[in-house]
């Protein structure tokens, strides 16, 4: 097969800071990627409920249980349907999948109930492709096989015929007998693609750039023409580009300071002085580190000055003189910032964006709100811009708003968008310390995990002394003594006279310390610390919380964040009227100015996909209806079957009667929603303490195997009932569940046990244990019937891939990529997943493809898209030809660094599996923390909004506020729920397949509908999804110490990939403890879901 012939796309995700619940609305952006992490957990409710309220409607209550699990119409097999729908085929059989094995029937297995092997589609046995039958295969892994087996009756389509262009095999050195990954290289080297496709052209595959200075993201093709129009606004500002000559210079201030603050206060105080004098009356703008820009020269090419300014942390209040301090400020010119650039750029007439451009005009726009308002990042925070919630635990929730300039296509852009984020409330430390420990300390004595919790809690906190009237100093919290404050004495003066703290409070302050139980805080530098009584410091006001927030505080925050979407333009035109840009003495000195009205653009809404369900269902297929739909009336597509399960009940007040009910109600729903579901478990429901999680799961798992090994059966499900604050048993389930004993489980929280209505609860665990286990929920109608441009013509394989960092405060836990693949085509509904751990925030994937030296083999290679490509073979017989990755979790600034790496990486997985397979590259970042929104023109238009207020499923916008001239489009590609929906942002990074944009953003829109966990449209493309919710699931796997926060240990460098074997690190790569590999029979399926 010629290099020519195959293709490859690649989309990215792009994460930012700040974080949406991605199925829904949202609120406010989160400052904290934490806070967006455990939203879209929040949101889904992952399963220790089971499921997220999703499905529109009543589930199929009464429907015809007959026909159940297998695929609809022929299934596989001989291709008909008996009296239980399992396609004819031997029940072991139904559910083999994605990493083959040869089923025990010859035919070709994709018919329409007319003999699998004549009259079908073709099976993905024979030659590998869909020729007009089945027949022997030809190449494969391992052993041929007869067909590999299918789920599905696909629509006919146009026959192809059949083109067979073998690639030559390179002969392999003599060895004895080689091992399964060579058969499997091998063999894949021989399919041979069964059919004619259109030649690319020649200059299709590009060379990969070898800096990111020879990169250039592709053009947009044109703008998109499909769907309805109509007008929606965002909330971007357009603003005028200044005519300014802008002048940079370096600061140096000595002594240096780490402060921003504090260097803003000392520029401050240089301009006040000397602004007339000496600055030629400019206004200059302050970055806060290094850098001031002037828009013109200013009078001097380098000057010193000398900077007095009073220090308002020695203790001096209003009645005694300040103490000043020193400082030398060094002014130096620097460089020109040129705007012609920016213009070229803005007109398409620059490929590259000016940075350091925009970055003047940013800082330019932030001086007078960071002068008035708690900066954090982009944003700005007043507890006078909104009411202040308490989130709990000493900590409340501030309003503020994000800003940022942009280069659009209208030019210059301001986004304004409304946020919030978590302060320590300025509490007495004593009352501080009774809410974090949800008790008065007064009374009772501090035990040593309270020690701990409050140390943790105050370390790096700043207070200020109340114990001497308006001296209020201010301290920077180091520790906490480990002794009572009545028993602490320290040397008051250099002959090492030693003076209790209470007497010395009393004889110097004339203060009585009455909480003398209590430990005093440290405070100063490590060396010599000053001790403070808790009860004569105060927390100063406008500390943002940076660590890790637990789940109620996440839910309360997200509670004050959520805002309808008319509530939500309103404040957001209201900041902007608030923050009075016409007015502002910088933007004025600088000649920006900004409009005060949201932008108003053309939008397009893509029609929804049909939806394809089972044959036997009374409805088998559908159309949604607003982004969402239910299975009344339906069955799924490829019902799984379960015949062998059981269920252990970890809640102590869930009776056994009680659970035997629950599991009942659980199997009826599998079984009217199309799966073959046993009625009867292996073993009766047993109740086990939380706290031996692991003795309850290897006893009984073990039990259940000796019952069924003498007849050649597995255990195929655990069902688990936990308590509702059930702590890290659900992720100890898991983890033992998937990495030890290679089964798939199903967590149910106890609350909706006693649901007296949980039919719909039902319905939505059902969804998640069919993918669990194998089936399909459904697939696109135009899959089936070979319409999706690009992904239909020739077999596709569909990656996600995401990498999790640690929380904030976990310094050294490793971060954990995940990368997930379809496994099927035509349709791309299944994917399995590999998860590995990495280095401590590196954002680039390390195990995508490696390389290390075996002493016997030589030089071996493998990695997680190699894996994923071979394991796509095994199970479709198809070679891919192309490739569309999701990438999620990347920032702008590392776009090209993720490009040039992980395409890379791609380029050579492939050629080590054939030496000519270079199939061509698209490369597509999918953006969701970002902070564009968009609004109906008229929210009282019922025929505009959707029942939550929010713009409709499927609008798509890709002009005015996107980028000048590359191919990005902004898909809002669900119904909100809540809140204010956050469109996901498309940039196209590579494309060596010349989509169209209405091709791709209808790809990308039509795979939204087939997330397998709701019968609802999601906002994230469902790969990266599923790549989310793999990565997040492998943290689990960690052990205890690394996934609170402790030291992962070094120990021998061995592949982190939680899946397959376990292969030596990259030389890149730095040594980190691998996660413990995920049971070959759980990779294989949607586990994470």
């Amino acid at each position: 097969m010629n290099s020519v012939d195959q293709i490859i796309i690649i989309i990215m995700v792009r994460k930012k800071r700040g974080g949406q619940l991605p199925g829904s609305g949202g609120g406010e952006t989160y400052e904290s990627q934490q806070v967006a992490d455990q939203a879209y957990q929040q949101h889904n409710q992952e399963a220790r409920a089971g499921g997220y309220q999703h499905q529109a409607g009543r589930p199929p209550q009464g429907a015809n249980r007959g026909g159940g699990g297998g695929g609809y119409g022929g299934g596989r097999g001989n291709g008909f349907v008996n009296g239980n729908g399992n396609g004819g085929m031997p029940y072991q059989y139904q559910q083999q999948q994605q990493y083959g094995g040869p089923p025990p029937s010859d035919n070709g297995g994709r018919g329409r109930g007319q003999g699998g092997g004549s009259r079908g589609r073709g099976g993905y046995g024979s030659s590998g492709g869909y020729g007009r039958g089945g027949g022997s295969s030809s190449g494969g892994y391992g052993p041929p096989k007869t067909s590999i087996p299918d789920l599905h009756q696909a629509t006919p389509a146009a026959p192809y015929v059949a083109g067979v262009n073998p690639q030559p095999t390179t002969p392999s050195v003599s060895s004895p007998s080689p091992s399964p990954s060579e058969l499997v290289v091998e063999s894949f080297q021989q399919v041979s693609i069964g059919q004619q496709v259109a030649p690319l052209p020649v200059q299709a595959i590009q060379p990969i750039p070898t800096s990111s200075k020879s990169v250039r993201f592709p053009l947009r093709p044109g703008r998109g023409t499909v769907g309805a129009k109509c007008i929606v606004k965002a909330n971007h500002f357009f603003a005028e580009l200044p005519d300014k000559d802008l002048h940079q210079y370096d600061v140096t201030i000595t002594p240096d300071i780490a402060s921003r603050r504090l260097n803003r206060a000392v520029i401050k105080r240089l301009v006040d002085l000397y602004r007339q004098s000496q600055l030629g009356n400019r206004l200059p703008a302050y970055d806060g580190r290094k850098s001031l820009y002037t828009a013109g020269p200013l009078p001097f090419s380098s000057k010193d000055f000398k900077i007095m300014l009073a220090d308002d942390d020695d203790g001096s209040g209003g009645q005694r003189k300040e103490k000043e301090r020193e400082f030398k400020v060094v002014v130096k010119f620097a460089a020109r910032a040129d705007l012609h650039h920016l213009e070229l750029f803005l007109m398409g007439r620059q490929a590259e964006a000016p940075q350091e451009a925009l970055q003047v005009l940013d800082i330019v726009l932030r001086e007078l709100p960071t002068a008035s308002y708690f900066p954090v990042a982009r944003s700005f925070y007043s507890p006078d811009l909104g009411r202040r919630q308490s989130l709990g635990e000493g900590l409340e929730s501030w309003r503020g708003f994000y800003q940022s300039i942009r280069p659009t296509q209208m030019g210059l852009s301001l986004n304004i968008d409304m946020s919030s984020t978590a302060f320590i409330e300025p509490l007495p430390i004593i009352e501080f310390v009774n809410q974090l420990l949800n008790r008065d300390i007064s009374f009772r004595q501090l035990s040593d995990a309270d020690r701990v919790k409050i140390k943790k809690a105050l370390r790096g906190i700043k207070v200020e002394v109340t114990h001497r009237g308006l001296m209020r100093r201010k301290y920077r919290i180091t520790g906490l003594t480990s002794q009572p404050t009545r028993e602490l004495t320290f040397p008051l003066d250099e002959r090492g006279t030693m003076k209790s703290v209470v007497d010395y409070f009393h004889e110097t302050y004339g203060f009585i310390i009455k909480h003398t139980q209590l430990p005093c805080l440290q405070v100063g530098n490590q060396q010599r610390s000053n001790y403070l009584p808790m009860e004569v410091c105060k927390i100063v006001e406008g500390q943002r919380y940076s660590r890790r927030l637990n789940e109620r505080q996440i839910t309360a925050l997200l509670k004050v964040t959520c805002q309808r979407p008319h509530e939500r333009e309103r404040d957001i035109i209201q900041t902007v009227r608030q923050n009075a840009y016409h007015e502002d003495p910088y933007a004025q000195e600088f000649g920006i100015k900004i409009s005060e009205n949201l932008t108003l653009l053309e939008a397009r809404i893509l029609p929804a996909p049909r939806l394809k369900y089972h044959d036997t269902g009374r409805e088998k297929d559908c159309l949604p209806r607003v982004g969402q739909w239910n299975m009344m009336n339906k069955k799924m597509v490829n019902g799984g079957t379960v015949n062998n399960w059981m269920c252990i009940n970890f809640s102590g007040g869930v009776q056994d009667a009680v659970a035997r009910r629950f599991c009942s109600e659980l199997v009826q729903m599998c079984n009217v929603s199309g799966m073959a579901f046993n009625p009867e478990p292996v073993l009766p429901p047993v109740t086990a303490h939380p706290g031996h999680v692991e003795r309850a799961l290897k006893s009984r798992f073990h039990e259940a195997l000796t019952k069924l090994k003498p007849h050649g059966q597995e255990l195929e499900l655990l069902i688990a009932i936990l308590p509702d604050n059930n702590g890290s048993l659900y992720g100890d389930l898991k983890r033992i569940c998937e990495t030890d004993l290679g089964l798939v489980s199903q967590c149910c929280l106890t609350k909706h046990v006693f649901k007296t209505n949980k039919q719909q609860y039902l319905a939505n665990v059902t969804l998640k244990i069919n993918v669990k286990v194998g089936g399909r929920n459904t697939v696109l109608v135009d899959a089936l019937s070979r319409r999706i441009p690009l992904v239909s013509d020739r077999p596709t394989i569909i990656f996600g891939a995401d990498v999790t960092h640690p929380h904030p405060g976990e310094d050294s836990s490793p971060s954990i990529a995940a990368v997930v693949a379809s496994q099927d085509w035509p349709e791309v509904t299944k994917y399995a997943g590999l998860v590995s751990a990495q280095t401590h925030r590196q954002e680039l994937i390390q195990d995508l493809f490696k390389t290390w030296q075996d002493p016997a083999k030589g030089t071996m290679s493998g990695g997680m898209i190699k894996e994923l490509l071979i394991s796509f073979r095994r199970s479709t017989g198809q070679k891919p030809q192309r490739i569309i990755f999701y990438r999620d979790g990347v920032s702008e600034g590392q776009f090209y660094q993720v490009l040039l790496y992980e395409l890379d990486a791609i380029r050579k997985a492939c050629a080590s599996l054939e030496p000519d397979y270079q199939p061509p590259v698209t490369f597509v970042v999918v953006q969701k923390r970002h902070h564009t929104r968009l609004f109906a023109n008229n929210h009282n238009d019922s025929r505009s909004v959707d029942r939550s207020g929010n713009i409709l499923p499927g609008t798509v916008v890709d002009s005015k506020i996107c980028h000048p001239t590359e191919f990005d489009f902004y898909l809002c590609s669900h119904a909100g729920i809540q809140g204010t929906s956050r469109p996901a942002h498309y940039h196209v990074l590579w494309d060596e397949n010349n989509f169209s944009a209405d091709g791709l953003q209808t790809l990308t829109n039509n795979l939204c509908y087939t997330y397998a966990r709701c019968t609802r449209s999601v906002s994230v493309v469902p790969p990266a999804y599923y790549a989310h919710l793999a990565a997040f699931r492998a943290r689990f796997y960690l052990e205890p110490q690394t996934s609170e926060g402790g030291s992962v240990t070094s120990g021998a460098t061995t592949n982190g990939r939680g899946g397959g074997r376990r292969a030596p690190v990259a030389a890149n790569s730095a040594a980190v403890k691998p996660l413990p590999a995920l049971k070959d029979n759980v990779k294989k399926v949607m586990f994470y879901c």
